[in-house]
């Protein structure tokens, strides 16, 4: 059965095979025994994991070092992943990876057992942004380094879909460089007679997720957004919570809709429960939960420090733009967009929360204002180091950033 494995796995490395390698891949070395990437469908998991395999063989489908395995793939039938970890190391293999283990019952025990058996070989595996790995009695936290792979930065779309390099910047230099660097972006736009701002709401469009760059098409990519949620509500959740009812995952659809349709807003739980006839508060909160972990919404808290933990006031947001237009397209404004974007681009490597004035703080120093061209920054002009994002322009002077240069955060 090995063999058939072997050679699936050929053959799957040979179709997922691209080319663009994004950020992730090009700053993680991924040395660990045992490493797990997770984020929500679409971002372009498989796709990193194949990279990794031909990297490590150097560019060698073939190669007996290495081995990709689908986790759900009928070949697999009663076949333990254990048993394949198991023949493929007698063979000489030293690099095998898991892909879409969530979907493999019992994969944190296998992966446990794996990782304290064959101490020479190393292990990825991908899954739902929502995996819990400290699920149950096979707590995997000691054992595995997780990664979280978010989708396409706006830098990533433009290099992808223009075949153009450009550098990550940080906040730092965004907030004292923004002039230049804005600059030299759009001359090497210019170069190729692209301006920025159609790029952006391209990329606002359809940007975030990669199979854009092979779809080329809004309905389809429109049509596959929507499949993919519909499979992470009623596949890849149940796959890891499998105690939900099929009452609960119904719920939890019903809740993802009422939001999608109501979205930015800050719930009101007693009102919410009646609405959506959800018996009580606590369950309520556990559906928000998975809806967050899988990456379908995200949740900003209050920056108050006045407030416990429990009390804090949040307010809730589809989690990329893409989604936006997808399922809410009339209800969507320009506003809640340029907001999504913001957040998306800086949450990456930065803490966001909510303060009291503007609409964000960052890393508990930083405000921002979010909004068009002609926004200022009266309303929060007396606040040290406040700034202002704006929409429609293309470069910006003292403390007015255009919005789009956040989208080179990563």
């Amino acid at each position: 059965m090995i063999e058939e494995i072997i050679l699936l796995s050929q053959e799957l490395i040979k179709i997922k095979t691209k080319s663009y390698r994004r950020f992730f891949i090009q700053k993680t070395k991924l040395t660990e025994q045992l490493s797990i990437l997770i984020g929500q469908r679409g971002v372009g998991k498989t796709t990193i994991l194949v990279q990794y395999l031909l990297d490590y063989a150097n560019g060698d489908r073939l190669s007996s070092k290495i081995l990709y395995v689908q986790s759900d793939h009928l070949l697999l039938g009663r076949l333990r992943l254990y048993d394949i970890a198991r023949e493929f190391q007698l063979l000489g293999g030293e690099l095998i990876v898991f892909d879409e283990i969530h979907k493999y019952p019992g994969w944190s025990i296998e992966l446990k057992s794996i990782y304290d058996t064959f101490s020479a070989l190393r292990v990825i595996a991908s899954g739902s942004s929502a995996l819990e790995i400290t699920q149950g009695s096979h707590d995997l936290s000691r054992r595995a380094l997780v990664y979280h792979i978010p989708g396409l930065s706006l830098r990533e779309y433009l290099e992808l879909t223009l075949n153009l390099q450009f550098p990550v910047l940080g906040l730092d230099e965004i907030l004292t460089k923004h002039a230049n660097l804005s600059e030299s972006i759009l001359q090497t736009l210019a170069n190729i007679n692209v301006r920025i701002l159609p790029q952006f709401y391209d990329y606002l469009r359809h940007g975030y997720y990669p199979y854009w760059d092979e779809l080329k098409d809004d309905i389809k990519f429109k049509m596959t957004v929507e499949q993919n949620i519909h499979t992470t509500l009623e596949a890849d959740i149940p796959a890891i919570y499998p105690k939900l009812t099929a009452y609960s995952i119904q719920k939890v659809e019903q809740l993802f809709i009422f939001i999608a349709e109501n979205a930015p807003f800050t719930p009101n739980f007693h009102e919410l429960k009646k609405i959506l006839e959800i018996g009580d508060e606590r369950t309520l909160k556990t559906y928000f939960k998975y809806l967050s972990d899988a990456e379908l919404i995200s949740i900003m808290q209050s920056a108050s420090k006045k407030l416990s933990k429990i009390q804090k006031k949040e307010k809730m947001y589809l989690q990329n733009p893409n989604i936006i237009y997808a399922l809410a397209p009339t209800a969507s404004n320009k506003g809640t967009i340029r907001e999504v974007f913001f957040k998306n681009m800086l949450s990456q490597n930065y803490k966001l929360t909510l303060p009291h004035e503007g609409d964000f703080l960052i890393n508990n120093r930083w405000h921002f204002e979010v909004g068009g061209e002609k926004k200022n920054i009266k309303q929060i002009y007396h606040i040290k180091d406040s700034y202002l994002a704006c929409d429609g322009i293309e470069q910006g002077i003292n403390k007015k950033i255009p919005l789009w240069l956040f989208g080179f955060c990563y």
